[in-house]
């Protein structure tokens, strides 16, 4: 079935189709859609290497394969077409292989997909790898057993089933601490042939890549292929969960020494990039130490000088992806601005950075092809797709060269996506997004949701989401009401950082301002506005629940925070409770964020509401729903949980996440229409 889809698809995104009847979004449109990930170019800078992931909704999986296509643009062509997935799909720096993981083990391709070889056999498999420039080792990520197991300790209760621990950090967003670390392991490499491999973190109860979200881009070679960079946080235990003092390693092939480049810097530092010319490391790093949402900065240093330098000092934006241009001249990255995420150019020479892109979009990637800038590109209104990038005298122009979703997105009507800039209460200016039904009648009354973001510091930005995806919220009828408020990066440190401990502060006066100002629309109903969010959004919810003063009469939580002394006392990243709360609620005197937390209020909780969680969230634990969806039964208010046990804190599985839209709606239609 995947393999004819794709086929259709490009077909059809060469081909002229006589316009048909466009159709609101429905559930399980999300999940037609392929999804695109992991560009890579060419070694001479023609041909884009990337993965597509396509969805079987009946057997409730998912299956990736690897495609290629011109930089130009042009049909594209499908290098795999197995059951298995194929991923980390690499050109081999004299362009003449391709590289790729398929059932965790190491392969190679010819350019054109065929000759396709194993070349590993290695036990429990691998989850990433890279070639050096020089071709003459290439380096691989597996887990390395590290720590004794309950069987181990007592190998006469082989039934027993149990997990035993002496410290912090026992388990992390969706999984429980094992055994296991991801260790970074070398190996020589000579046109296929790969040698004896060796662990070049042997003994170190450490991960690198860095859990829970790190791959790759932690880990780097050198321009000679003589030294590898890592990423780590060399900590254990509670020292582990109260920092975020993760650090740069530089590993050398030859004598098998390792230092530390980035021990000055306390915060976050991660992954390098060494320029072509080899004379300079650039990474991203964040410098107070706790603060996981700091200002992301471009740091680059020089191996000549063994100096380092902020490039983005007086640049009040975070960068990521960073990416050397051929001459070591310049460095691209991504930035995010007023809720959009665009290319930036920074200039080595006088420092200058500058903008390359603009619109209601956000790019997700960066890459080098000769003259060009290629990327993966997504909105609120179209799924990623990879655009090729120029730089002209008369401007920057930006081209689509992949176009996966066609098929699906030619038969969807989508609603109309606007900036509106509301006044706050302290009158500040503040953007919302503001998403139509498709087919809007301004002469209609329609029933608004307001959008209650995560993070906290997560930018309402032009993302597509395949759960909470503004498109088919306004496709059920609604107006979406999405407020970039108080503590989202794109709008300056300050912005981002004024939420940290005033969670039921400036952030909810926001929230009011931004629903008040819509509902006042001759074409919304005021008396028919709901509330909706997850994570922070979830806690926001809930606050609003008890704070709202009549104005909405629908809400919906899922994996929120409802008692902070319980959440606290059991969530597992404490660097971030300890930064964004103030500390623990046994200091004396108690941080006053504790003031905020929405079971204080359930009180006053007189509306309808949906709590939804998952068994696996570990950030955010399940009984914190339980205990909200208990506050609201035990008061005789109208409500319901949904309840997924296999899931974390995002809902993945292709069934459940369907499930979860029509419960969604469910409730929303039936307490606001």
């Amino acid at each position: 079935m995947k393999r004819l889809f794709l086929l259709a698809s490009l077909v059809l995104a060469i081909s002229i189709a006589l316009p048909a009847q466009r159709k609101a979004m429905i559930p399980e449109n999300l999940w037609e859609l392929n999804r695109i990930s992991d560009v890579q170019i060419s070694p001479d800078g023609t041909q884009v290497l990337y993965g597509v992931t396509s969805y079987d909704i009946e057997t409730n999986r998912g299956s990736r394969d690897l495609f290629v296509v011109a930089v130009e643009g042009g049909q594209p062509r499908s290098l795999t077409r197995t059951e298995a997935s194929e991923a980390n799909g690499v050109w081999r720096p004299d362009g003449r292989k391709i590289g790729f993981i398929r059932e965790g083990q190491l392969w190679e391709m010819e350019p054109d997909g065929s000759n396709q070889v194993k070349l590993t056999e290695i036990a429990g498999g691998i989850t990433g790898f890279g070639y050096a420039p020089d071709m003459k080792h290439i380096f691989f990520t597996k887990e390395v057993k590290m720590m004794p197991t309950v069987h181990d300790l007592h190998p006469d209760l082989p039934q027993a089933d149990a997990l035993v621990y002496d410290d912090l950090m026992y388990r992390h967003w969706n999984g429980w601490s094992d055994e296991n670390y991801s260790h970074i392991f070398v190996a020589p490499y000579m046109d296929g042939m790969i040698g004896r491999h060796w662990d070049i973190m042997e003994g170190q109860p450490y991960d690198s890549p860095v859990a829970p979200f790190g791959g790759n881009e932690q880990i780097a070679w050198t321009h000679d292929g003589k030294a590898l960079a890592y990423t780590c946080k060399k900590l254990e235990g509670k020292e582990w969960a109260v920092s975020t003092n993760t650090d740069i390693y530089l590993y050398e092939l030859a004598g098998g020494q390792t230092k530390n480049l980035t021990e000055f810097n306390p915060g976050y530092d991660k992954n390098p990039v060494f320029s072509p010319d080899g004379r300079y490391m650039a990474w991203e790093s964040m410098e107070r130490p706790g603060f996981e949402a700091d200002k992301n900065r471009i740091l680059v240093m020089d191996f000549q000088t063994g100096n380092w330098r902020d490039y983005s000092e007086g640049f009040d934006q975070s960068s990521d992806h960073l990416v050397w241009s051929a001459d070591s001249r310049r460095l691209y990255f991504l930035s995010g601005v007023n809720a959009t995420y665009q290319l930036y150019s920074l200039d080595m020479g006088n420092g200058r950075i500058d903008q390359i892109t603009t619109g209601m979009h956000d790019y997700q990637s960066v890459a080098l092809a000769g003259n060009y800038l290629v990327a993966q590109r997504m909105s609120m209104s179209m799924p990623t797709e990879i655009y090729r990038v120029e730089e002209g005298r008369r401007g920057t122009t930006q081209q689509a060269i992949t176009a996966v979703n066609a098929e699906v997105l030619d038969r969807l009507e989508m609603g109309r996506v606007e900036e509106r800039w509301v006044k706050t209460t302290d009158d500040k200016d503040m953007l919302v997004y503001v998403i139509y039904p498709p087919n809007f009648d301004p002469n209609k009354k329609y029933p608004a949701l307001l959008y209650c973001g995560g993070g906290p510091q997560s930018a309402v930005s032009q993302y597509f989401s395949y759960r909470w995806n503004f498109q088919i919220m306004a496709a059920h009828d609604y107006i979406v009401v999405a407020p970039n408020r108080r503590g989202l990066p794109t709008f300056g440190q300050e912005w981002n950082d004024q939420i940290s401990q005033d969670y039921g502060g400036q952030n909810m006066k926001d929230y009011f301002s931004a629903i008040d100002a819509v509902a006042a629309e001759p074409f919304v109903d005021e008396n028919r506005l709901g509330a909706v969010g997850a994570s922070y959004g979830g806690f926001s919810v809930y606050w609003l629940a008890g704070n709202h003063n009549g104005r909405f009469k629908a809400f919906i939580a899922h994996c929120g925070m409802f008692n902070f002394e319980s959440w606290y006392g059991s969530t597992e990243e404490m660097f971030f409770a300890n930064w964004d709360l103030g500390g623990s609620y046994w200091e004396k005197p108690r941080p006053h964020s504790y003031d905020f937390s929405p079971h204080n209020f359930v009180g006053n909780w007189d509306t309808p509401i949906l709590v939804i969680h998952g068994g696996r969230d570990y950030r955010v634990p399940k009984s914190e729903g339980m205990q909200a969806f208990n506050a609201a039964q035990l008061q005789g208010i109208p409500s319901r949980f949904l309840f997924f046990p296999e899931e974390s804190h995002f809902v993945l599985k292709p069934q459940n996440s369907i499930l979860w839209q029509r419960e969604f709606f469910k409730w929303l239609d039936q307490w606001l229409k």
